[in-house]
């Protein structure tokens, strides 16, 4: 795509605690990889001192100093969703945002953490049995992920949560759009380890600031697949429990990369090069691990 079409482009992402983001410098590199300007702005509220109720100003501000669009994350995902003119299928069924277009004045919200998560499941394990699959996490993230296992396949997927009233709603919310029983809140974490053929694993539990594993470890049985969405550190515990025991295991970077290359081809309308930003995104987490 030549750079006369996009002279440059600029985009940012809102969000608290998001200094250590790795998508800015992903979407940056994969631009000048294209052969054209782009600028990714981090929009920190923390140091600013706002909270959601800035987003209004926010998305005003974005439109008229030219934004092409702005990555959503926590605690805005949902915030958002009323202040936009449009929704995509999956954002409306989510009710979370993670990625806003901004064209001729408009908005449309998109989510790309629930297609970065299957796209990534269809490449790291492709062919496994779906059944059953046990889902640890209902928050924003998980509920993302919980479609999209449903999408992929999955026959009957069984949530725990540490609220369990709020895996309750996801599942019923589940229910109303993939079928009665698709999807039910668990309350015997053992019972359903027996029975499951994979594991997703959706809470913190495992990145660096909160290491430890979410599961006894002896729930974790060879048979089973177990996929994570935590990517710093890349191999969560939960993986190295997992590997060492012989189970097939996907890392959480998938989804965050997939998640990346979807906004990039919503913000651009060019096909990005997924293996290049994955490839760029592993040397920044090996970078950051040492």
């Amino acid at each position: 795509m030549s750079n006369t079409k996009h002279p440059s482009i600029v985009c940012g992402l809102i969000g608290s605690g998001i200094q250590a983001s790795l998508t800015p410098a992903m979407h940056e590199q994969e631009g000048e990889a294209q052969g054209f300007r782009y600028v990714y702005k981090t929009i920190d509220l923390d140091p600013l001192g706002l909270d959601v109720d800035a987003l209004p100003q926010l998305l005003t501000a974005a439109r008229q100093m030219g934004y092409s669009g702005l990555n959503i994350t926590y605690p805005c995902k949902q915030a958002i969703v009323p202040l936009l003119d449009e929704l995509s299928d999956e954002a409306r069924a989510l009710n979370a945002v993670n990625t806003v277009v901004i064209r001729n004045g408009r908005t449309i919200g998109h989510n790309t953490d629930c297609s970065g998560f299957a796209e990534g499941f269809r490449r790291g394990l492709p062919g496994v049995s779906m059944d059953k699959v046990v889902q640890l996490g209902s928050g924003g993230a998980g509920a993302a992920v919980a479609h999209a296992a449903l999408s992929l396949g999955a026959r009957q997927l069984t949530v725990f949560d540490i609220d369990p009233s709020r895996a309750e709603v996801l599942a019923a919310s589940l229910c109303e759009r993939f079928g009665e029983g698709r999807c039910v809140a668990g309350t015997d974490l053992a019972a359903a380890m027996a029975e499951t053929d994979g594991l997703i694993h959706c809470t913190p539990t495992g990145m660096a600031k909160l290491p430890g594993l979410p599961l006894p470890a002896e729930l974790i049985e060879s048979r089973i697949w177990v996929a994570e969405i935590v990517y710093f550190p890349l191999e969560t515990e939960l993986l190295r429990v997992a590997r060492a025991k012989g189970c097939a295991t996907l890392d959480g970077g998938g989804m965050a990369v997939f998640q990346a290359v979807g906004a990039f081809r919503h913000f651009t309308d060019i096909e990005p090069d997924a293996d290049r930003m994955r490839a760029h995104f592993l040397s920044m987490v090996g970078a950051k691990s040492n």
